[in-house]
């Protein structure tokens, strides 16, 4: 196994979350897809002893382990699906080819049909999307009825004259009597490649997009019906807090004018007490929630007394260069508790490390909102989504800066 010691590190910072992983080997081939309800702890368990010896093989061939979260377990084994089928990994060889696991069928057609089949059709003219195979077949029938009560799609073989039930209970639009364009419809099938991909964030801008400009074009009902499948999502395996999270980082990634979603999120915050016991604490948020595995406590090692600027140099420094040296991957966005001055020193700090990621600070008074690009800080009307993401994870930083505090005090009264 190739970079041991650098690769359980890795493992080690994984989320607690479900999702998928993608084992590698030497040449960067995936020799293995697999899902979790806990990434960190089943990534974790290839390590651990009394492995079968198929997987102590598999083990012996591990040099890198990517992987991917999901909001629920349920859609890791929708991408688990996709990318056994995409990838055709070595040690997956009961899902590459088994016939008797069902699959989700999308017809070539100019109203394609959506189905679940048993197998590929054998015709070098077909030229269907199938996605799968899902060795849960009950799940599968639990997901085939989500997507349909969504989006809604055709399933009849032949195009009827006459609308049938699932247009009158509203699981089909009904393009056989002219309900629905031949573009509209084929956007939804879009949509519903893009749910069985697991590509969830892709779908929701594609929703939000739409429903921004159904509403501005005064499509009100169109806007609505939008609206509800945006909603709706949240149902199958998530909440609606995943929803409005994604609300607020589409927010503040629109705020900062960032490149992408700032799904990583590192906020630091610097304290002592009367100028003792200085500390530095960090929280990492993923995807809008706290990812408690990620967080770090740092005790102040180059200089006594009083200097938050000093202080916040040392951390930065320390996580950033750590991040680097190992490997590891970068926060999308850092968020600093102070004013210009303490983003000023971690700008600085990072510049040093050859390091342009995007910094935010948030002033404690007025809850300014400082950048590096601008001299004139950003003021938020209260409750909006990107200030509420913003001091969500500030609070957070400062309540684990406080638990360390009392640790720190019952360490110096009790001795331990």
């Amino acid at each position: 196994m190739a970079n041991s010691d650098k690769l359980k590190d890795k493992i080690a910072s994984m989320p607690d979350a479900p999702g998928v992983y993608l084992i590698k080997d030497k040449t960067g081939a995936v020799i293995y897809v697999g899902k979790a309800k806990s990434l960190k702890k089943r990534v974790s368990s290839y390590f651990s002893r009394g492995l079968s010896s198929k997987t102590q093989m598999l083990v012996s061939k591990i040099a890198d382990v990517e992987y991917r979260v999901t909001p629920s377990e349920s859609q890791a084994q929708l991408l688990e699906a996709s990318l056994i089928k995409d990838k055709q990994p070595q040690y997956n060889i009961g899902l590459k080819d088994d016939k008797s696991f069902p699959l989700i069928r999308i017809s070539d057609e100019e109203f394609p049909v959506v189905s679940i089949c048993r197998s590929k059709i054998l015709k070098t003219k077909d030229a269907a999307l199938y996605f799968g195979p899902y060795t849960n077949t009950k799940f599968l029938r639990q997901a085939f009825k989500t997507i349909r009560k969504i989006f809604g799609f055709r399933s009849c073989r032949r195009m009827p004259k006459d609308p049938c039930l699932y247009y009158r209970i509203k699981l089909c639009p009904a393009p056989c009597i002219g309900k629905i364009s031949r573009q509209n419809y084929q956007e939804t099938i879009e949509r519903i490649k893009l749910f069985l991909e697991s590509r969830y964030e892709e779908l929701l801008f594609n929703l939000s997009d739409k429903m921004k400009q159904a509403s501005q074009e005064r499509r009100f009902e169109d806007a609505a019906k939008i609206r509800d499948q945006i909603n709706a999502l949240s149902v199958f395996g998530q909440t609606s807090g995943s929803v409005l999270s994604f609300n607020e980082s589409e927010d503040l990634k629109n705020l900062l004018k960032l490149d992408m979603l700032p799904q990583r999120i590192e906020a630091f915050d610097i304290s002592n007490i009367k100028g003792q016991q200085a500390t530095g604490s960090m929280v990492s948020f993923f995807k809008g929630s706290p990812d408690k595995n990620n967080y770090r406590r740092f005790r102040i090692k180059t200089f006594e007394g009083i200097d938050d600027y000093k202080m916040l140099r040392e951390v930065i420094f320390r996580r950033y260069s750590r991040l680097l040296r190992e490997n590891l991957s970068l926060p999308d966005l850092v968020l600093i508790d102070g004013g210009r001055g303490h983003l000023k020193v971690a700008e600085e700090e990072t510049n040093k490390l050859g390091l342009n990621l995007p910094l935010v600070s948030i002033a404690k008074d007025r809850e300014h909102i400082y950048t590096k690009d601008s001299a004139i800080p950003i003021k938020l009307e209260q409750d909006t989504p990107a200030l509420n993401l913003i001091r969500r994870v500030r609070d957070e930083a400062h309540r684990f800066a406080l638990a360390y505090h009392h640790i720190l005090r019952r360490k110096k009264i009790i001795g331990k």
